[in-house]
């Protein structure tokens, strides 16, 4: 119990738990940016601005 006060009351506690949520959305940002380069990848017609291959 004593940790969650802290954890809600100190301003170490505070600056703690805010850089838990950031590194926690990085995360989920970082999965859906990944997952997403890679579905694009696999479809090459789902690709937008490709170039035309050169001869």
């Amino acid at each position: 119990m004593k940790m969650l006060i802290d954890l809600f009351s100190t301003d170490y506690g505070l600056m703690s738990l805010g850089v838990i949520v950031f590194m926690l959305g990085m995360c989920v940002w970082f999965t859906y940016l990944f997952l997403n380069k890679i579905r694009l990848g696999e479809d090459p017609t789902a690709q937008q601005g490709k170039l035309p291959p050169q001869s």
